[in-house]
């Protein structure tokens, strides 16, 4: 029976040593089918907005400039400044891409680390008044919008389901610099109340909503991205901030 439901004949199935059929060829050939079919399978690149390679190196250009300022203005030396470059602009793609099934996006492309060593590079020749932390800021504002998009887009594009491709959209967006605090001894940008995060999950969970109704997927980065950068403007703007947990009255 079980030959006849995987489409092979009694017949065609090997002798063993006592004179019966094996289904030892039948039970591999279930496994490497179901196995096969668990696989998270790619949805055509066409889910991807055309500009996503842009929203991506914008994003890593500007956290990696925000390592390795933190490395500059401790006085750390210049192999210092690459690396925490490095590790805040791919950071979260790394682990996105881990998570999802994709390839490693900086190893397999050499512009993610050109463009990191570029940025430490500018850092170190130039005078660190060029660099104010506002302007740093909002900087970052674009950064955070553009990659909490294009990692949306990429954990959809995967065959990642509509709330957890939200979720990578967040972690692209914010591990890279959740490790450039602790390396840097700062306190987390998980552990501030101001709207860095939630504005990081707004632009994911916008892009990934208008595209499951139907938005253009060009259309759709442009306005999820805007909506995180707007969030994240009025935050550095007017100080906003959620409301911190009070305790039980």
């Amino acid at each position: 029976m079980l030959a006849f439901i995987f489409g092979t004949g009694i017949g065609a199935l090997p002798l063993t040593a006592d004179g019966h059929h094996s289904a030892v060829p039948l039970y591999a050939g279930w496994q490497a089918g179901y196995a096969a079919a668990m696989l998270p399978v790619p949805l055509p690149v066409e889910i991807l907005p055309v500009a996503a390679p842009w929203f991506d190196l914008a994003g890593l250009a500007v956290f990696a400039a925000s390592g390795a300022l933190a490395a500059a203005k401790r006085g750390q030396t210049f192999v210092t400044l690459v690396f925490f470059g490095l590790i805040t602009g791919v950071g979260g793609g790394t682990v996105r891409d881990l998570l999802i099934g994709a390839p490693v996006f900086w190893v397999h492309d050499a512009r993610a680390a050109s463009v990191c060593l570029g940025v430490a590079l500018l850092i170190w020749v130039t005078p660190e008044r060029w660099w104010k932390d506002e302007a740093l800021g909002w900087f970052d504002a674009v950064g955070l919008a553009a990659y909490a998009v294009y990692g949306a887009a990429k954990a959809l594009g995967y065959g990642v389901p509509p709330v957890p491709a939200a979720l990578m959209g967040v972690m692209t967006a914010c591990v890279g610099g959740i490790i450039r605090d602790v390396l840097a001894g700062e306190p987390s940008i998980l552990m501030r109340p101001e709207l860095y995060v939630t504005a990081a999950a707004l632009a994911a969970a916008s892009y990934v909503g208008l595209v499951l109704v139907g938005v253009p997927l060009a259309l759709a980065a442009v306005i999820a991205a805007s909506a995180g950068f707007t969030l994240r403007a009025a935050a550095i703007r007017f100080h906003l901030a959620l409301p911190a947990y009070g305790g039980r009255r």
